[in-house]
């Protein structure tokens, strides 16, 4: 899986071999009920893409120096590489799982924790970055306040991991907010590490609460009107392996100037999600009506930044 986290119009997370969820931010409560519609996918778990991780850690100390324990042991007791050790993976699985750091205060806590000291976390609910640990900390416990009804955590608000990447300095990970009786408000948020593995720099885009749908391309052709056609970019066709270096390719290479290349990087079976719609997309039909009805002048995609997931 490969998470890029991307300017506007869009911001997409992409896995492999060909899930795509694209969505946009706006301003909206915490904690919100389902729309009328949902979708559901069934993901299978395999061995370097944990969907629901047992503990790794326990529940005491700081989950960050729990794993660069394990992480030092198996260096030096079994001699394979650091990146056969899924860092940013294994912490964020820990953070969310074990410690509950999106629905419990002392798991904020323990996320403030886990980041370096200059941290930047970009929650697109808000005008600007917070910037700082303790900052940080600060924003994760009134937001876990809001959407667990305050420090006796009355409401039944759970943070789900639905995919995560097999990253290793960053990772992405899609979620939804649930209750036990209702799915909840959903989104993507990608984590980058620092050389010491601390949580540098986050990234937190929920999907908009109102959906336009197909209004959203007719505005953005309307703002475009104007735009003068460009000449596709050039690229030499190759076709890479890992999430990462497709993406990368996709993304800085082929930049949407052949949809022919691009589908073939799709599976039939493909499931598309683009939040500015009720509906997900399936088949590659579907997809392809979707990506050439996007493709005019005006429209760039600029990849800000990339996990190195493989799978």
């Amino acid at each position: 899986s490969n998470l890029i986290t991307m300017i506007i119009p869009h911001r997409t997370f992409l896995t492999s071999p060909a899930v795509a969820f694209l969505l946009a931010a706006q301003k909206v409560d915490a904690f919100v009920s389902p729309s009328a519609q949902s979708f559901s996918v069934n993901y299978v778990s395999e061995s370097r893409i944990v969907c629901k991780a047992t503990s790794t850690t326990g529940n005491s100390g700081n989950p960050l120096d729990s794993l660069l324990a394990i992480f030092d042991n198996k260096i030096s007791s079994t001699g394979s590489s650091k990146k056969n050790f899924r860092m940013a993976q294994s912490l964020l699985t820990s953070l969310i799982n074990d410690e509950k750091c999106f629905d419990s205060l002392d798991g904020a806590q323990k996320f403030a924790d886990s980041c370096d000291l200059n941290v930047v976390y970009e929650d697109t609910f808000e005008p600007q970055p917070i910037v700082g640990r303790a900052a940080v900390a600060e924003h994760l416990r009134a937001k876990v306040k809001a959407r667990i009804g305050g420090d006796d955590g009355t409401r039944d608000a759970k943070f789900r991991i639905d995919k995560i990447s097999d990253g290793s300095k960053a990772c992405g990970f899609a979620w939804t907010w649930t209750t036990s009786t209702l799915e909840g408000l959903r989104g993507t948020t990608f984590v980058e590490l620092n050389e010491s593995n601390q949580i540098q720099y986050v990234r937190e885009i929920p999907e908009p609460l109102y959906k336009p749908g197909d209004l959203t391309l007719e505005l953005l052709k309307a703002v475009t009107a104007d735009a003068t056609p460009r000449d596709p970019p050039e690229f030499v066709q190759r076709t890479p392996k890992k999430a990462n270096e497709v993406a990368k390719y996709l993304f800085e290479e082929v930049q949407g100037g052949s949809v022919d290349e691009s589908m073939r990087f799709f599976d039939e079976s493909i499931v598309y999600r683009d939040f500015n719609y009720e509906d997900v997309l399936k088949g590659k039909d579907e997809v392809r009506k979707f990506i050439e009805d996007f493709s005019f002048p005006g429209i760039t995609f600029n990849p800000q930044r990339f996990d190195d997931g493989e799978m």
